[in-house]
């Protein structure tokens, strides 16, 4: 009876995991606020238009679907920097010395892209809501899954690292 479903979004703004509760603390605290890169980009929605849009995903589920959130458009994290020292009564620290708060470039973790992707290998078609999509994306089929899973379980009770590799 249960449907299992999922929403893709970008980052949640002031939730646990977004950057602005970080930025403020370093804001309060005399700075540096600390961006990764100055290009870097993500996309951003507010904590109730991230619930009310993930609800109504759910409410049209069926069973298996990938649902894709309309955030609009990305957002420079420098600019986000900026804008929120400027919101706080502060002024940013230009190249000189001068001003309250410096932003520092502290470089893109591994794995780390300078732009989000919310579809990596896909489309998405629409669905009754203007802001909810259902990607189609390029899956394998169940029987080449439990062949590798097979391959993979087979490769870890050998302990062959090589062939875990491979598998993955």
């Amino acid at each position: 009876d249960t449907i299992f479903s999922m929403v893709r979004f970008g980052n949640v703004l002031d939730s646990s995991g977004s950057v602005v509760p970080q930025f403020r603390r370093q804001i309060v605290s005399g700075g540096p606020v600390t961006v990764t890169h100055p290009e870097i980009t993500r996309y951003f929605m507010t904590i109730p238009e991230a619930a009310t849009l993930v609800m109504q995903a759910g409410s049209m589920a069926s069973g298996g679907e990938v649902y894709l959130l309309d955030m609009g458009e990305p957002i420079k994290i420098d600019q986000l920097a900026r804008t929120m020292i400027q919101l706080m009564g502060r002024t940013v620290r230009d190249a000189d010395g001068n001003g309250d708060i410096a932003i520092e470039y502290v470089g893109l973790r591994p794995g780390e892209k300078l732009f989000e992707e919310l579809l990596i290998d896909g489309t998405a078609d629409a669905t009754p809501h203007p802001k909810i999509f259902t990607a189609r994306e390029s899956m394998m089929d169940w029987p080449e899954i439990e062949s590798e899973l097979h391959n993979l379980s087979k490769a870890c009770n050998e302990l062959d690292i090589a062939g875990i590799r491979e598998v993955l």
